[in-house]
Formats: C-alpha cells, sequence, structure tokens
C-alpha cells in the first residue's frame, strides 16, 4: 500500500469528530488507530453476503464504516463523548437510517445526530455549492425531532452520524437500509476501480463523482445538450451553463479543489488523465436547460506512474502542507 494511499485512508476513513459543546456545526479530527484495520474492516463489510430473510446484526462501535444493510446497537461501557459511524452505498443507493431503541439522556448532554454526507478535517462532502439542502437543514438530531422523525434519509449514498453518550449502559439501536436512487448525483466510490455514467435530467443542480484514490480517469463519452455556442468571453468553460471539470485534492470538499480539466464540448472518447492526488473528481454543472450525460473509466495509479508525474504542477499543488 502507498504512503499516499495510506495518508488518504487515514484522512478520510480514520477520521473522528470533534464534538464541542453543543454545537450544531461539527468537524473532524484524527483518532488513533491504523488505516489498515480500518481498511480491513470496510473489506469484510463490503464481502458479507447474507440471505435476504436473515438480517445482518452486530454492535456499532465508537468510530465505525458501515458499508451494508443491517441492525446496529452501541452501548457504552464507559462515557464516550466523541464517536460517528460513517455509512456508504453503492453509487445508486441513498442511505435510510431508522432509529429502532434509544436510551440516551439528551438533558445531560447525550446526542445523537445525523449528516447527509460526510464531514472529515472540516471539509463537508457534497459541498455546500453541489447539495440541494442548506446546511442547516442537513444535520438532524434526535433530541430536538424524538419520534417525530424516526427515519433519516441522505441524499446520496454516502452518510453519517455522530452522538455522544455520557452514562455507562446508554444505548441505542439503529437500522440502517438502502434504497435505489434513479439519477445518482454526488457519489464517493468504495473502490479504487470502476466505471459510471452520470446523468443529469434537465435538472440545474452540480453533480460530483468522488474517488478517494490517485487515479487514472478515462472518460469515454460526454454528450451535453448545447449546441457548442460557448460564448468566448471568459477562460475555460466559465461561459458555458453545461460542463464537466475533473478536480484533485488532498480534501473532500469540491469547491477547494484543484481543477484539472474542464471539458464543455460533446465527444466520443477515449480522453484519458493521471490525476496524482488522493483524491479525485469528476463534476458536472448543469444549466437544467439540457440533458447531459458523462461515461467514464477509473482506474488506481501504480506507484512507478505516481513517480512520474510527481513533479507536474498537479502533484505539487496535491502534497499536503
Amino acid at each position: 500500500m502507498s504512503g499516499t494511499f495510506k495518508t488518504q485512508l487515514y484522512f478520510l476513513l480514520l477520521s473522528v469528530t470533534a464534538l464541542r459543546g453543543h454545537s450544531r456545526y461539527l468537524d473532524v479530527q484524527e483518532n488513533e488507530i491504523t488505516a489498515e484495520g480500518f481498511f480491513s474492516l470496510l473489506n469484510s463489510e463490503l464481502k458479507r453476503e447474507l440471505p435476504d430473510e436473515y438480517i445482518y446484526r452486530r454492535p456499532l462501535r465508537c468510530l465505525d464504516m458501515v458499508a451494508v444493510e443491517g441492525q446496529f446497537t452501541f452501548t457504552a461501557d464507559r462515557p464516550q463523548l466523541n464517536c460517528a459511524a460513517f455509512f456508504i452505498g453503492q453509487p445508486s443507493d441513498i442511505i435510510s437510517v431508522e432509529y429502532d431503541s434509544i436510551n440516551i439522556d439528551c438533558r445531560a448532554g447525550d446526542f445523537i445526530k445525523m449528516f447527509d454526507g460526510w464531514v472529515m478535517k472540516g471539509e463537508k462532502f457534497p459541498s455546500a455549492l453541489d447539495h440541494p439542502l442548506p446546511l442547516y437543514e442537513r444535520y438532524v438530531d434526535y433530541c430536538e425531532t424524538g419520534a417525530a422523525q424516526r427515519t433519516v434519509r441522505s441524499s446520496q449514498n454516502v452518510a453519517m452520524i455522530f452522538f455522544r453518550l455520557h452514562h455507562p449502559g446508554s444505548s441505542f439501536t439503529i437500522t440502517v437500509r438502502k434504497l435505489p436512487n434513479p439519477f445518482p448525483c454526488n457519489v464517493i466510490s468504495q473502490t479504487p476501480e470502476g466505471s459510471f455514467t452520470m446523468v443529469i435530467p434537465q435538472q440545474h443542480r452540480n453533480c460530483s463523482f468522488s474517488i478517494i484514490y490517485p487515479v487514472e480517469i478515462r472518460i469515454g463519452e460526454l454528450s451535453l445538450g448545447h449546441l457548442n455556442d460557448i460564448k468566448r468571453s471568459l477562460p475555460g468553460c466559465a461561459g458555458a451553463g453545461d460542463f464537466v471539470e475533473l478536480l484533485g485534492g488532498n480534501g473532500v470538499d469540491t469547491s477547494k479543489m484543484f481543477p484539472v480539466a474542464d471539458l464543455c464540448y460533446s465527444f466520443n472518447g477515449p480522453a484519458q488523465m493521471k490525476i496524482g492526488c488522493d483524491n479525485t473528481v469528476v463534476r458536472m454543472v448543469s444549466s437544467g436547460k439540457f440533458v447531459n450525460r458523462v461515461t467514464f473509466q477509473y482506474r488506481l495509479l501504480d506507484n512507478k506512474e505516481l513517480q512520474k508525474i510527481r513533479g507536474n504542477s498537479v502533484e505539487d499543488l496535491c502534497i499536503s502542507t
């Protein structure tokens, strides 16, 4: 496993929320656990297959990654003040979290909060520019909603909960389900290799496909509804209402990532590019006037490829300082 790969896994999957007081807006900081251990946990979740008539059940950890459907119970054996569980599905899934039983003391400062997306190192996915809801609506606090909202759904294939329990014996049980999303938008890939087709059907929105690895992107087809009558007064694709951009960076907020390439003309590929950043994003901007579509493949760069591109400008901007 490369140093860059290890760094990114640690950054993404081994972050835990730093919960201060009763603040609604939360950051994430590192937790002392090995990257290999957590990555193995994710792999074990992905590989588990059970017959439909069985419900997968296991305890929930203070810092956890959940990639399968099932029922999960957390019981505090001591005060647990900085806990987070990350949920992830396939690109075409949304996440549903149902509160089955809750035994916490909200008056004493306990809480369970679901966030529509992921929060890591103070950055949020999807970014505020790409998510359909304002930030305050993306947090749902059980202690505020109670039985009025026992089921919470995400807008994309990732979600998370933050929780704080002060007293031993406090507990809660949740059921996690994956529901179909006919037009996936804002996806985090579970794997460093795969393919995807992103379609925005005449909707004014931005969609990002995030691959948390340095990868080669190979675009097979790009179909934009406009007739290539793009205004030339601005550089790149800034004059187009519909375009695709490739981004690279070390964080998850697309608005803070480095633009690698802009694509604002329809074509049949292949067109490919290697991006040596910890996070690679294919982002489509849509005016809502047309049906826009992009099909692409991606694969993990090996160490030799990373070393070969280490001296270019993209790699320089992707190095953490």
